[in-house]
């Protein structure tokens, strides 16, 4: 959705208010997928300045495999952000929205912007979840039988062992 903010600055006396339903499943998000369209609000209006007063809202579902034992896990967020934007503004390379040189605001690339940075980097299907066992490579939450402390080493691992015994030994 784009909103030509370079226009409403000049002749914007009515506000704009555009509720929001965005596909944002084409988009290369770092690690996850949309769970659905993202919906909300964008308001703009008008200051005695002459400066635009933006809000924006939206809430959003993403879905990626869980981090330890790569169940499905989800994480939803809503965001609210606002921003003041002068005619001067839109001629400067400090402004940190995505507004094209004609002015236009790239909404949707606004709400991914925002969102990328709300999301976590690492999503969890529990904060409590175990993982994989290193053994069997099954979830630990399902019970798997070799995750106890008794069970035998892997053969990848038998050559550390003797870390450990040393690490025994010094303790004494």
């Amino acid at each position: 959705m784009q909103f030509d903010l370079k226009q409403f600055l000049r002749t914007g006396r009515v506000p704009y208010t555009a509720a929001l339903e965005s596909d944002f499943s084409g988009w290369d998000w770092p690690g996850y997928e949309p769970a659905g369209p993202f919906t909300g609000e964008f308001r703009a209006v008008l200051d005695e300045n002459g400066k635009a007063q933006l809000h924006l809202s939206v809430n959003a579902e993403v879905t990626a495999p869980c981090a330890r034992c790569l169940e499905p896990a989800s994480c939803s967020q809503s965001i609210e952000r606002d921003w003041s934007v002068g005619p001067a503004d839109l001629e400067s390379d400090e402004l940190e929205l995505p507004i094209s040189e004609k002015g236009m605001l790239d909404i949707d690339e606004l709400i991914f912007q925002e969102l990328v940075l709300e999301f976590p980097t690492v999503l969890l299907c529990s904060a409590d979840c175990q993982g994989l066992c290193p053994v069997c490579g099954q979830p630990k939450a399902a019970g798997c039988s070799c995750c106890t402390a008794e069970a035998e080493m892997p053969a990848a691992n038998k050559g550390l062992a003797i870390l450990k015994e040393l690490l025994s030994e010094d303790s004494h």
